[in-house]
């Protein structure tokens, strides 16, 4: 497989390929960060948006809020507050980290502006993309906050977050291809491999909705138990915890002939086999947390870990589709998928 260089200095790629890796890692932060303010219930620590009680910088401590401060934010939240600065300051931190994952991306598009002058444009615009989707997710945590975190909104608020992981895991791809990334010859036939990678990624994407309907479930458990009754919350949450619980086997299973088809039908040891080789890792790590998870009482630190790692394992898997299909989609200016523009 012959890569073909583009008119384009080599300082360039490696500064964009460094300032969208740094980029990706903030995003799968802020995913982590996500995922810690829904398991510690903090998604309403601060009742209103973009101000957190009103002001800029939140409140320690009670007595810095107005006497009636109930009155002021209890409708909005049926009646139900009590101040917790905890909670006030992790949903805080969240929105400031969001801040500043969006500051990445906007450095992420500065360094891809010189690829406008040369015959790759479309890692420009792959960075835009992201950039302007990055404005609309902030739209979107908004209303997030002000529906009361509607569980279709919260959802739709995750599901932006990873359509943005995509968007610069595609431009990482194709940058780390112009930047001739050691991509292994194939031996078998590319056609059924495609079928594996494709399959995986079906596999975990309906694990992924799985658990969101499980982290719905245990929602109501929380509501109905409250935070006391962790321990009951897994039989709590019913039919949909155990059909996630035995899907993983599934999942296990078809990572497992993933790893096995690229080593079979690859020659040499380049980037589809490192890939092949973490997404079978993560996968590991995924079922271990969510045994411990599902019989150690859900402990809360390892519920952003499994959301973490299975957003993580979706991205590698279709990292590893675009090197699969590097020379069709990163050169062939008839795919539709990605034509340079």
């Amino acid at each position: 497989m012959t890569n073909s260089r583009p008119v384009i200095d080599d300082k360039v790629i490696a500064r964009y390929k460094r300032w969208v890796t740094w980029t990706l890692v903030t995003l799968y932060l802020l995913v982590m960060i996500g995922s810690i303010v829904r398991a510690t219930g903090a998604g309403m620590g601060c009742p209103d948006w973009p101000t957190c009680f009103g002001s800029w910088i939140p409140p320690t401590d009670v007595s810095q809020l107005p006497e009636n401060y109930k009155e002021i934010y209890g409708a909005k939240l049926k009646g139900e507050i009590e101040f917790n600065p905890v909670k006030t300051w992790i949903e805080y931190v969240n929105r400031l980290f969001g801040v500043f994952t969006g500051a990445w991306i906007f450095l992420t598009l500065l360094a891809s502006i010189p690829f406008l002058k040369s015959d790759r444009k479309s890692i420009f615009f792959l960075s835009l993309g992201a950039f302007l989707l990055v404005g609309f997710q902030g739209w979107l945590g908004a209303q997030v906050v002000a529906t009361e975190l509607h569980p279709v909104m919260v959802t739709l608020h995750m599901l932006l977050a990873i359509v943005i992981i995509f968007v610069l895991l595609y431009a990482y791809a194709k940058v780390s291809y112009i930047d001739k990334v050691k991509i292994e010859r194939l031996q078998g036939k590319k056609r059924a491999l495609n079928i594996w990678v494709i399959l995986s990624i079906a596999i975990v994407t309906i694990q992924l909705v799985l658990g969101t309907q499980v982290r719905e479930a245990i929602d109501l458990a929380v509501v109905a138990l409250g935070y006391e009754g962790r321990s009951r919350w897994v039989e709590a949450s019913g039919t949909i915890y155990l059909i996630h619980r035995s899907f993983s086997i599934l999942v296990l299973l078809v990572n497992a002939i993933l790893f096995a088809q690229v080593r079979k039908n690859t020659e040499g040891r380049g980037i589809m086999n490192r890939l092949a080789g973490y997404i079978v890792g993560i996968v590991g790590l995924e079922i271990i947390s969510g045994i411990i998870l599902g019989y150690f009482s859900m402990p809360a630190v390892l519920q952003p870990v499994h959301l973490t790692l299975a957003v993580l394992l979706l991205g590698l898997q279709f990292v590893l589709f675009l090197f699969l299909n590097a020379e069709e989609i990163f050169e062939k200016r008839g795919a539709v998928i990605a034509a340079d523009l």
